[in-house]
């Protein structure tokens, strides 16, 4: 048995055996009162009614989906930030070479981190770096809001929705 399956292992019976002692800790530590109240159904605070089997609205879901889309699409504008930013603090000459260098590094990793620092790039190529990102990020920023107005025109975002403006639209 190799050391890496034997860690797995001892890993694995260190987990159960926790799991183990808390559940059997628990069942003698809490209190054991049933009650009819206690087995009746929860849902927020509100008393229950009708049936559990209902069918939800889709547009529950299609929000929900819309909202972890662009949420998701969001995350994009992060590293296009670093980009940004360091190259507008390279290209920005009133800076000393010091801090143009090391923002040069969050645009071109080389080599040995900790190796001294050498002449800060040129000033041209960074804003032209810069200006490129920003237009990036501009097409990305608007296909983003053709979607969102696309899904805002079919009414997608609205809750309530009138039957004469879902026939309009189709």
């Amino acid at each position: 048995m190799t050391n890496l399956v034997l860690v797995i292992l001892i890993f694995a019976a260190a987990g159960f055996t926790l799991l183990a002692v808390n559940l059997v800790l628990g069942l003698f530590v809490r209190p054991d009162k049933p009650s009819p109240e206690k087995g009746e159904v929860y849902e927020c605070g509100e008393k229950p009614f009708g049936t559990a089997w209902v069918q939800f609205d889709v547009r529950f879901y299609v929000v929900a989906l819309l909202f972890v889309i662009f949420d998701v699409e969001l995350a994009f504008f992060f590293p296009w930030a670093v980009v940004f930013g360091s190259a507008a603090r390279v290209a920005d000459e009133t800076r000393p070479a010091e801090v143009r260098v090391e923002s040069a590094k969050n645009l071109q990793p080389q080599g040995d981190p900790l190796a001294p620092p050498t002449a800060p790039p040129a000033p041209a190529a960074a804003k032209h770096l810069a200006w490129v990102a920003f237009a990036d990020i501009m097409v990305f920023f608007g296909v983003l809001l053709v979607g969102f107005a696309y899904l805002w025109r079919r009414g997608d975002l609205e809750w309530v929705r009138s039957t004469a403006a879902h026939d309009a639209v189709q």
